[in-house]
């Protein structure tokens, strides 16, 4: 292990500590009106800032670049993608049911009424995202300035793509354990069924943004994919869910629905490792000019 890396792990611990002491404590992770949360998300991007003062990287090494449009796009409307396909499952298998009702409200409240129940889902993916996506977004850049602007770059240096993906996703799910094990912040499932289906999930989509983050050297398309995902499947599909038995056992980041997604999407783009053969070593290493 690298001195950056240790420094930037010891810090993410020390930081994460700060905030996670209340929520856990309250058991509930809007502890202090949702302080604790905000400062939480931001904690991998102060301990990677910090790690860069104290082992005199610089800042833009960490991926501010936009990079190629076509990634960000990507980035953009894959959660889409995939969450309409497991909830589309969910709903016409009667693991699950489109809530009808709220929908025509919601249509209702926009003038809409008349519109098939099923229309819903773009239309209120369209008013959610101007709604809503800029708080995803802020909250999705503290993570993501920590995981994929400084992690994935300072591992990918050293290892394989593969051992990359793997070791980041699993920093990335034990970061959240946590919550899941001490708040409220779960599917309602039991606490080992929905630990190890959002485990499964968050190791299987690291290989999505691990490749996002060195095929565009940019941090802003994982920032896009973690704001989106979290918008689309945790904002809309869940809302618009109807609950039968079973349902919270398939649905969500706690469910087994999004769990095979994640081991699909990882399986896609292990496959597409060798696309990385092409991509330069990020500039990762680089120290402050001494004046």
């Amino acid at each position: 292990m690298t001195r950056a890396l240790a420094c930037f792990l010891f810090l993410t611990l020390l930081v994460s500590g700060i905030f996670y002491y209340p929520m856990v404590q309250i058991g509930n992770y809007m502890a202090w009106g949702g302080l604790c949360l905000e400062g939480l998300v931001w904690s991998p991007a102060a301990a990677a800032l910090l790690t860069c003062l104290f082992c005199k990287r610089k800042i833009s090494s960490l991926g501010w670049r936009w990079g190629e449009w076509r990634y960000q796009a990507m980035s953009f409307f894959l959660p889409l993608g995939y969450a309409s396909a497991i909830y589309a499952v969910v709903w016409s298998s009667g693991l699950g049911y489109l809530r009808t009702d709220w929908a025509e409200t919601v249509l209702g409240a926009y003038g809409l009424s008349g519109l098939p129940a099923w229309s819903i889902v773009p239309v209120y993916v369209a008013l959610a995202t101007k709604m809503s996506f800029l708080t995803a977004y802020v909250n999705a850049l503290g993570e993501e300035i920590g995981w994929r602007g400084f992690l994935v770059p300072e591992l990918a240096q050293r290892y394989g793509f593969t051992t990359t993906a793997l070791v980041s996703g699993g920093i990335w799910a034990v970061w959240h354990y946590p919550l899941v094990l001490f708040t409220q912040y779960n599917g309602g499932t039991p606490a080992w069924y929905g630990l190890l289906c959002f485990t499964v999930m968050v190791v299987g989509m690291s290989f999505l943004y691990a490749w996002m983050r060195l095929k565009s050297g940019s941090l802003w398309t994982a920032t896009l994919l973690h704001a989106s995902h979290n918008l689309i499947v945790q904002g809309i599909f869940d809302r618009l869910t109807g609950h039968r038995a079973i349902t919270s056992y398939v649905i969500g980041e706690f469910g087994a629905g999004m769990a095979i997604v994640g081991v699909l999407v990882g399986l896609f783009f292990f496959k597409r490792r060798g696309d990385m053969a092409d991509v330069a070593a990020q500039p990762v290493a680089i120290q402050y000019a001494t004046p």
